[in-house]
């Protein structure tokens, strides 16, 4: 009997690490679990880690996703946002699919395209992962040679930007760096928390508003 990988049941906040999994393996197991899933996964020269999130980390993915979008629309920057997709690539042998990404810098090159191929196509120019516990997932990032990286732990947001091929604290983001968002995001993540999604992005835009003016 073989077991496929539809019934192996991961809960949720929990990780399963795959070893010895080459690419033909990573494609036939994410055809098999499709596109319409909650799990995420990190795929770095034979180990596959597979990741299923908590309801929290939906939230504030949404969230910090929203307050990205408002910021470039008041800054007039056209952008173009793919949530969770799989960004791989072959000859690197790595695949990841981060929980928010963004096209900012090359929105234009890739407007309107099905299907991402990194071999020939730019990274997201800002991803955005929630709670990272694996190094694996956070190198792939840096080898697939995406600018900028957040991460947010549920209290606290870093900014990583590439520089020569890896990544390094910053205290601005390369993409909004008149904005204190190190301070600014998390606050109004947690402020969705107690008066809403809808009032938290007009405080918010009236804050980048104050920047602006």
């Amino acid at each position: 009997m073989q077991l496929t990988f539809n019934q192996i049941v991961i809960p949720p906040g929990r990780n399963l690490l795959l070893k010895n999994i080459d690419w033909s393996m990573l494609e036939e197991l994410l055809a098999e679990l499709g596109e319409t899933r909650a799990a995420r996964i990190s795929y770095s020269r034979g180990m596959l880690e597979v990741m299923v999130p908590l309801a929290e980390h939906e939230s504030d993915k949404e969230i910090i996703g929203n307050l990205v979008e408002t910021l470039l629309e008041e800054l007039d920057i056209e952008f173009w946002a793919l949530g969770s997709t799989t960004f791989k690539n072959e000859l690197m042998a790595r695949a990841v699919e981060p929980d928010k990404c963004l096209y900012i810098q090359h929105e234009a090159v890739i407007r309107g395209k099905k299907r991402l191929d990194l071999t020939v196509d730019p990274p997201p120019d800002l991803a955005i992962e929630i709670d990272i516990s694996s190094r694996t997932q956070f190198d792939n990032y840096e080898k697939l040679g995406v600018p900028e990286l957040w991460r947010y732990d549920g209290e606290h947001l870093e900014i990583n930007v590439l520089q020569n091929g890896r990544y390094v604290i910053s205290a601005t983001s390369i993409h909004f760096p008149q904005f204190p968002l190190v301070e600014a995001i998390p606050q109004y993540v947690k402020q969705s928390q107690s008066v809403g999604r809808n009032a938290t992005m007009k405080a918010f835009r009236a804050w980048v508003r104050s920047y602006l003016s």
